[in-house]
């Protein structure tokens, strides 16, 4: 065949494969590179499985799972595997109070006291005046996690945490300043039962799944340990695959329990896009739908030259950002051994769906954000060997510096005191107790919320321990210990950022 031939053939392969990506309405990047991008991101970033939908023009135009639903396993992932979508269980609590607004039965603007008389902040003013939408937008003056270590994984009720919350020192006055903040959606979400005289769950399955066909979506995390065809939850230790136990959060459920799917979560998205529609049948009120779109926080302002993102905003469970001249709307979810994406832009008529059971990866939002600069007509980045390469940097200083105490800890250095001297019960108002004993030659702190986790202690030096919890997901962390000439008399207690950042002062008790 002479190269004249061979040229006219690959002109018209080209243009076959030119014709059918603009059939589809698809990207190249989509059509072309999409799954060796993800066979391949999946094999640096070491994860099990992934789940992925796309969205455009109405239309589910790309569903499909990845990998397999347990290390070693043989269950492939597909459009109906669940996983945990942690935070961007969020949209659906507001959605759903949205909802109950468009249908008279509350409005954003009440005070949340009007429903719950007994809430309360350690700030009386904040407490008294805060609305349901301070709630919805993070605007409570707690810091990005604040009491989250408190009740994540732990024994409280949902009563016990909202009653907790007035005993947290707030890091900025309330409405100044953007937080993150758990606890108020799950206050949001235990308003609904003062409201419709149904729970949080049941609510939200009549009002959002069951009109959405959402079958295999599960409202708590205590479900997904007997529900089939589920992944299961990984994280990375040593460089190596750490199956995890599914995190029961169920007492923070309104903040962060959903387990769906990929076609579930088409189903969710597809609804948005529409403004409540799917199948031409308005399920959701209109009004609900650009209620969460609204604007209430300014996260910050981006004076770049490019200028590729203008402004971070923050509406109603959900984050908004412009890029390229379009409005995207978007959150992510992390729970232990999972992390979410979920995102859509109204004016392409393009929404993303990403879920993955390792909760040590960046890819997640790597690849939507790839997909969605596809589709915005932006070139290709390769953020994922980008942003793993800075990973892979910090996951080496971070290693190399746990490596550093733990050489001290062999050491054997003898503290300050007799170890018995750190025995004992210790508390702080906001956790309440914790315990310390002497089990096996070794101290290990016991936690009064957490009966299951221990953080074994070791010394280093200057009445300073380093402390290895059993539960990876809260870290391997610094704890100092206050001393007096002849007694200890405390400590400082923190756990991993990716729980809380703030820490914990507990007193010894006497």
């Amino acid at each position: 065949m002479n190269m004249r031939k061979i040229t006219l053939i690959i002109v018209f392969v080209f243009y076959l494969f030119t014709l059918t990506a603009q059939e589809n309405k698809l990207p190249v990047f989509v059509n072309d590179s999409l799954e060796n991008y993800i066979n391949r991101g999946m094999t640096k970033w070491k994860i099990p499985g992934l789940s992925i939908a796309i969205i455009k023009d109405g239309e589910v135009k790309y569903i499909k799972g990845f990998g397999v639903t347990r290390e070693g396993g043989t269950e492939p992932v597909n459009e109906n595997t669940l996983f945990m979508i942690g935070s961007n269980t969020k949209a659906f609590t507001a959605t759903t109070i949205t909802i109950l607004q468009v249908e008279g039965k509350l409005t954003l603007n009440d005070k949340v006291q009007k429903w719950m008389p007994e809430f309360r902040l350690k700030d009386s003013l904040a407490g008294n005046e805060i609305i349901i939408a301070d709630l919805l937008s993070h605007r409570i003056g707690f810091e990005t996690f604040q009491g989250d270590f408190t009740y994540w994984t732990s024994n409280l009720s949902r009563a016990d945490v909202i009653h907790k919350m007035a005993l947290i020192d707030a890091t900025y006055n309330f409405r100044t300043n953007w937080g993150y903040c758990n606890a108020a959606f799950l206050t949001a979400g235990e308003l609904i039962p003062r409201i419709t005289g149904k729970s949080w769950e049941e609510t939200v399955k009549e009002k959002i799944l069951v009109p959405l066909n959402m079958n295999r979506t599960l409202m708590l995390s205590n479900e997904l340990k007997t529900a089939s065809n589920a992944a299961f939850p990984y994280t990375i230790v040593d460089g190596k695959l750490l199956e995890l136990p599914i995190p029961y959060i169920d007492n923070l459920a309104p903040a962060g329990s959903i387990s769906s799917c990929a076609k579930d979560m088409a189903a969710w998205v597809m609804m948005h896009l529409n403004n409540g529609k799917i199948n031409g049948i308005q399920v959701v009120p209109e009004k609900a739908i650009q209620a969460i779109r609204s604007p209430y926080t300014i996260m910050g302002m981006d004076p770049r030259n490019k200028q590729e993102t203008h402004f971070y905003l923050y509406g109603l469970g959900l984050f908004i950002n412009d890029r390229n001249g379009k409005l995207i709307y978007s959150h992510t979810g992390g729970v232990d051994g999972f992390l979410s994406s979920v995102m859509f832009i109204p004016e392409e008529k393009v929404g993303i769906v990403i879920l993955t059971n390792n909760d040590q990866n960046n890819f997640y939002q790597n690849l939507t954000n790839e997909i969605s600069d596809a589709f915005l007509g932006l070139p290709y980045q390769d953020y994922s060997d980008k942003s793993f390469d800075a990973f892979t940097r910090e996951l080496h200083k971070s290693t190399e510096r746990i490596d550093s105490l733990k050489n001290v800890v062999k050491l054997l250095n003898k503290p300050g005191f007799p170890p018995e001297s750190y025995t004992g019960k210790y508390t702080n108002e906001v956790y309440g107790d914790i315990e310390i004993k002497i089990e096996k030659n070794i101290l290990n702190i016991h936690f009064s919320n957490h009966p299951d986790l221990i953080g074994r202690l070791g010394y280093l030096k200057n009445d300073v321990f380093l402390c290895t919890y059993s539960n990876p997901t809260m870290g391997i962390v610094e704890i100092p210990f206050k001393v007096d000439k002849d007694k200890v008399l405390g400590l400082t207690l923190h756990v991993a950022d990716f729980v809380e950042f703030t820490p914990y002062i507990f007193i010894k008790k006497k």
